[in-house]
């Protein structure tokens, strides 16, 4: 499932963009918002895998909206307006649909998101990082030491992480990719989607698509990620 967002201050425009994002097997509605001052509030505290965006907006106009995110989505915008194509393929758009356009247009534009994901490869790392102890997190305006194996989880949260400890209820909050995050883990971590890295030993259990750490804790598996985690279930399978 491809999760996404959609974007339109327009309320019968955005209600067909809803719509249509239900009709298509694939595609999972994580929200509506009615303009990007909203998504972004939205994504300070969630992700998603791709944002179907209008452009003319007040407030601030989806083009300039996406080009603000540290690390965009994938992007289909949806316009009334043809002269923003060019700009919007230069922001990497995976499509374009003019208004007003068709159920069959917007499949085709969701098929081209979902080729996206598919094309894109999963990289395992044959070279494991260095087993460290300990790393150096400035949250507020402190620095705090983290011991690495007390990480249950890292999310991704915008341009900032959240990275979950046993040793206490709240997350530390620092402004890092998630990126950085896995160059500085040890090998005992794994990323299993765009937005969550996981420590492997603090697995209780794996369900379909879903990773559980503790009774409160369901983190979803991305398609992205989904191979390379089975191979590491495979080498851990007990057999007769």
């Amino acid at each position: 499932m491809i999760r996404c967002l959609a974007i339109d201050d327009e309320p019968l425009a955005l209600r067909k963009l809803v719509t249509y994002i239900n009709k298509v097997p694939f595609l999972e509605l994580a929200a509506q918002c009615q303009s990007a001052l909203e998504a972004r509030a939205f994504l300070e505290n969630d992700t998603v895998e791709a944002i179907f965006c209008d452009i003319n907006m007040p407030d601030l106009n989806g083009m300039d909206f996406v080009k603000s995110l540290a690390v965009p989505p994938l992007i289909v915008f949806t316009t009334a307006y043809s002269e923003y194509a060019v700009e919007g393929f230069r922001v990497n758009a995976v499509d374009y649909l003019l208004k007003p356009f068709g159920l069959q247009e917007f499949q085709r534009a969701a098929q081209r998101l979902q080729e996206r994901i598919e094309s894109t490869p999963v990289v395992v790392d044959s070279n494991p990082v260095p087993q460290a102890e300990t790393l150096f997190l400035k949250t507020d305006y402190r620095i705090v030491n983290v011991n690495i194996p007390d990480i249950r989880y890292i999310e991704s949260m915008s341009e900032y992480v959240k990275v979950w400890l046993d040793s206490q209820p709240k997350p530390i909050i620092t402004l890092l990719s998630m990126k950085k995050m896995e160059e500085n883990l040890p090998n005992y971590f794994m990323r299993i989607h765009r937005s969550y890295i996981i420590n492997l030993k603090k697995i209780q259990e794996v369900n379909k698509s879903r990773v559980i750490m503790d009774e409160n804790t369901y983190l979803p598996i991305g398609d992205l990620y989904k191979e390379a985690f089975q191979q590491y279930l495979n080498t851990k399978f007990l057999s007769r």
